[in-house]
């Protein structure tokens, strides 16, 4: 059986390292951009809002727009998917996520690739960077520096990934035997690209997803299902 096949792949492994996306915390009630769930996300194009020209253009409606997605992540809880992969504290994280559950979950040095939506920092890149609440998240606001407003601290359509991040992503994935593959359709680049690095270095590649995509062909295993059923199957103690 293709679980099985999957369990002996983890069970015989020495690294292993996690490349997430949004389909892992999608079962926590955390929308995703490709499958949007709630009226809010729904009104406005998320390639606009989560832009720098979305955010020269209305940078108050970028605010309140992330405000909403802040406070649906502060009232989520993390899934039995993220509460599994922190039963398996030797596994190394790497997630397209910006939210905060898989550290909630327990999972400790998580590497987030497109940033993390639990801080502010300034949109001119003077450095500053505050923590905000989730349930409560600040609007527009300047920062101290006096040369521009804060922003979420991520990632953007059209910006670049932050280089430091971005090495240790890469050598979690260049140095593991098994790369766990969840929850993502593996369409957003560069970071999909992570999944070619780690075939190219001799990972075998465990994919999970509730449907194909895009990392099927690079799919040495492929479970179809959701991370929050298949995660704790998986990972169960031997």
């Amino acid at each position: 059986m293709t679980m099985d096949a999957a369990r002996r792949c983890i069970n015989g492994s020495r690294n292993i390292t996690c490349f997430s996306g949004a389909g892992l915390s999608a079962p926590s009630g955390v929308g995703t951009f490709r499958d949007p769930s709630g009226g809010w996300w729904t009104k406005y194009d998320p390639m606009k809002m989560a832009s720098p020209a979305g955010f020269r253009e209305d940078p108050d409606l970028v605010m309140d727009w992330y405000a909403e997605r802040r406070r649906q992540i502060g009232h989520a809880d993390p899934n039995a998917g993220h509460l599994a992969l922190a039963a398996c504290p030797a596994i190394l994280h790497v997630t397209q996520n910006t939210d905060d559950l898989l550290q909630r979950a327990g999972c400790n040095d998580v590497i987030q690739v497109h940033g993390s939506i639990r801080a502010d920092r300034c949109h001119a890149r003077c450095g500053h960077v505050e923590p905000i609440d989730l349930k409560e998240p600040p609007g527009l606001r300047p920062c101290p520096c006096g040369q521009s407003s804060l922003r979420p601290d991520v990632v953007w359509f059209g910006e670049p990934l932050v280089q430091e991040v971005w090495n240790r992503a890469e050598a979690a994935c260049t140095n593991c035997d098994v790369l766990l593959v969840a929850g993502t359709s593996a369409g957003v680049y560069p970071a999909a690209g992570l999944i070619t690095l780690a075939r190219q270095n001799g990972a075998e590649i465990l994919v999970i997803n509730t449907n194909w995509s895009e990392a099927s062909g690079m799919a040495d295993i492929e479970l179809i299902g959701s991370v929050d059923d298949v995660l704790p199957d998986l990972l169960q103690p031997v």
